[in-house]
């Protein structure tokens, strides 16, 4: 249904509103908030209006004024278009205030002066608890129902809703956070705007040099970088292909197994992957042992430097890469091959002239995501690195290093976020305004094309011997494990290790989880498992906005979905606890802060398998469902969500064990009470409990290979009505 269909927006508008019956529930959430639950987090109990009339918070009253406004415009102007003005002003007064108050009260009083115009403060106020923060979320989704009320996003409350309250949580939990960061790199150490220090620090000769063109040793952290990046993203999109090509369109035996292998290095923390190229190729590695012993080939430190760093960015990559090729390939219509062949063009013509192009929105939003990720890792270069210094790592040092140096730190940040924005800008140049639609609503009975010979040859020639190095590296990572200390070469076999952190006891009040490990373990697992869920939700209805929705400023809201993944997760740390340690949202120390961490760390993964998914996606189908009076919520869930069950998988996956795994940003918010996997092996490296850390991360291969498992179990296949009688025959590499 297009909006020329529509007979106007203003009577459809009318319609949602007058049968909206959300808005009786919402206006009691919203009492609740302000009247029932505790304002605060801690330190002072009561709700909002309790500590206004009774304790002399005269500041927490007005956001019952705004909830009287919606109650007004929503009972008494219900048969009038009219109304949605006086909602929607009445939640944008209560919201703006909630956030106002919040700022200009601080712990000890007023920390915006000018404030004082609406009286004097005597005392200030912790940061936001449930009542507060509920408060907040009732009065984006009232101002978005004002909205639409008013005849925007074609009277469509849903739609209206995802938008504004995507748009808040983004903006509080992305954008401040990283805007409190990145204003130091135009400060001095006054504290004051210096422009001449910015420009300084921008075109010093360590990020921008080119030394390594010339003779010398090395060229700058911007070049590094972004060599580094593109290799990487390119790569690990290739790898990713040719897994994907290998396990959808081949008669390989194998493919349940390579799939495997494919997926096995997401699942492990990035430093073990590290640990373990070192004990294979390092200086007196396994492997450079051999070749000495073999060849008389002399030791060297190759591993330390550019190829070192780009083989394990690789490895962490390709998984992703993977899983979400896997989606846009079973999405390419067989029909559009077999349309080709019919007109006599050879397997390699089709693949080129058909296959190929259908693939670009997979491609190009892989290459996007291993770019900015591989810009953003500090974890494998910090390891790896050696000589060979990046943005990532400068950033590291530059903020928890000697240095102290936040202002630096801001602008290699800044330096990040430009080339993030720049692929961004290529990415949309090379998809254009072609359309790359393969699933609609007709019956499709194809089979899949087979590969050209020169294609599948050339998948076989990188995914097999990937694949068996994958196996050997983590045959290794399991051995490590298992023997007293893997990096010295004493291969004695042993399961001290886990049992010192994994011991469990009887006793008399029953199991007793004694290992030191346990507690971090299980504080993992619930954070991830309440973390990969919502970045899930969040992530793929914003790529639903984004793809199915026309606003002002969508581009720009695409791009800003971006920010968590395009900085390095120390850069998110340290801005967490520079937006979150102080009211109105004193966060750090809890679990909440970390699944929010989480969430909005991940969720660039979940928008953009969202957006290649929909991109082959007919909207037709929507506009059929939308014709028949179903809802845009409807439409979404019996429609949309069955069709995008890869991007599903891919998101959960990613999201979860990204959770599991994270290094960068949780050293700076785990706490005593919630301490995260990483954490604990971080530790145990530092103290040289090298083989402690390694059966831990067994531990959690071996956990998250199951919860991966149960993904795809509960998510299911995707059902396209094609035709699976494809046997091994008609997809062995053809001619």
């Amino acid at each position: 249904m297009t909006s020329k269909s529509l007979p106007s927006a203003q009577p459809v508008a009318a319609l949602a509103v007058r049968t909206n019956y959300t808005m009786p529930a919402l206006l009691a959430l919203g009492i609740l908030a302000l009247a029932a639950l505790p304002w605060y987090g801690e330190r002072v109990e009561g709700s909002a209006l309790s500590l206004a009339f009774s304790s002399g918070r005269w500041w927490l009253a007005p956001p019952l004024m705004g909830w009287l406004a919606v109650l007004a415009g929503w009972r008494l102007h219900r048969t009038s278009v009219s109304h949605g003005r006086v909602i929607t002003v009445g939640a944008l007064f209560g919201l703006i205030w909630i956030l106002l108050q919040g700022f200009a009260v601080g712990m000890r009083g007023l920390d915006w002066a000018w404030f004082s115009v609406f009286g004097t403060v005597s005392e200030g106020q912790p940061g936001l608890g449930w009542g507060g923060f509920l408060a907040l979320g009732i009065f984006t989704v009232l101002f978005s129902q004002g909205i639409a009320a008013m005849g925007k996003f074609r009277g469509d409350g849903f739609v209206s809703g995802s938008v504004w309250t995507i748009g808040l949580l983004v903006a509080l939990f992305v954008f401040f956070p990283v805007a409190r960061v990145l204003v130091s790199a135009f400060t001095g150490p006054t504290g004051h705007l210096d422009l001449a220090l910015t420009w300084e620090r921008l075109t010093a000769t360590d990020i921008w040099g080119l030394g390594c063109l010339a003779g010398g040793t090395s060229c700058g952290v911007a070049w590094n970088s972004l060599l580094l990046a593109v290799l990487a993203g390119v790569l690990s999109t290739l790898l990713g292909l040719a897994f994907a090509l290998l396990a959808l369109r081949s008669g390989f035996r194998w493919r349940k197994s390579l799939q495997v292998m494919s997926i096995l290095p997401i699942i492990t923390p990035p430093f073990v992957i590290a640990l373990s190229l070192v004990v294979l190729f390092g200086r007196t590695g396994m492997v450079t042992v051999w070749m000495e012993t073999l060849f008389g080939i002399e030791p060297s430190r190759w591993i330390y430097g550019l190829p070192g760093v780009l083989i394990s960015q690789m490895l962490s990559q390709t998984p992703l890469a993977f899983m979400i090729m896997l989606g846009v390939i079973q999405g390419v219509s067989p029909t559009l091959e077999e349309a080709s062949q019919t007109l006599r063009a050879t397997h390699w013509h089709t693949f080129r002239t058909v296959t190929w192009p259908l693939l670009r929105p997979g491609i190009a939003n892989t290459c996007l995501l291993g770019f900015v990720e591989s810009l953003a890792d500090f974890g494998n270069p910090l390891v790896l690195g050696g000589n060979f210094e990046v943005l990532s790592t400068k950033i590291f040092f530059a903020v928890a290093g000697a240095q102290n140096d936040p202002g630096r730190a801001a602008t290699l940040a800044l330096i990040l976020l430009t080339f993030t924005l720049g692929a961004f800008w290529l990415q949309q140049r090379w998809l254009g305004r072609a359309s790359y639609v393969t699933v609609t609503g007709k019956g499709d009975a194809g089979l899949p094309t087979p590969l050209p010979k020169r294609v599948s040859t050339l998948c076989y020639a990188t995914a097999l011997p990937w694949a068996f190095f994958t196996a050997v590296l983590y045959l290794l990572i399991l051995i490590g494990g298992f023997v007293y200390d893997i990096g010295r070469g004493n291969f004695e076999p042993t399961l001290a290790h886990f049992r010192t952190g994994f011991l469990v006891e009887w006793g008399e009040r029953g199991v007793n989880w004694t290992g030191s490990a346990w507690d971090s373990f299980f504080t993992t697992v619930m954070v991830s498992g309440i973390a990969a869920p919502l970045t899930t939700i969040i992530g793929l209805l914003t790529a639903y906005v984004i793809a199915r929705q026309q606003f002002a400023g969508r581009r720009s809201f695409e791009f800003m979905t971006m920010l968590s993944f395009a900085i390095p997760g120390t850069v998110i740390g340290i801005a967490y606890i520079v937006a979150f340690n102080v009211p109105p949202f004193e966060l750090t120390g809890t679990g909440l802060i970390l699944v929010i961490c989480f969430v909005f760390r991940n969720m660039p993964v979940g928008v953009r398998a969202g957006l290649a998914a929909l991109s082959q996606l007919d909207k037709s189908l929507d506009e059929a469902s939308l014709t028949l009076r179903a809802g845009s919520a409807y439409t979404l869930r019996r429609i949309i969500l069955p069709l995008l069950r890869p991007a599903i998988v891919a998101t959960l996956v990613f999201s979860f064990v990204h959770a599991m795994t994270a290094v960068s940003a949780v050293i700076f918010l785990v706490s005593a009470e919630y301490n995260m996997a990483t954490a604990y092996i971080v530790g145990r490296v530092e103290v040289g409990e090298y083989a402690l850390a390694i059966a831990y991360s067994t531990l959690l291969i071996i956990f998250m290979l199951l919860v991966i498992g149960l993904i795809k179990l509960g998510v299911g296949e995707r059902k396209l009505g094609r035709r699976s009688g494809a046997t091994t025959d008609l997809i062995t590499g053809a001619h």
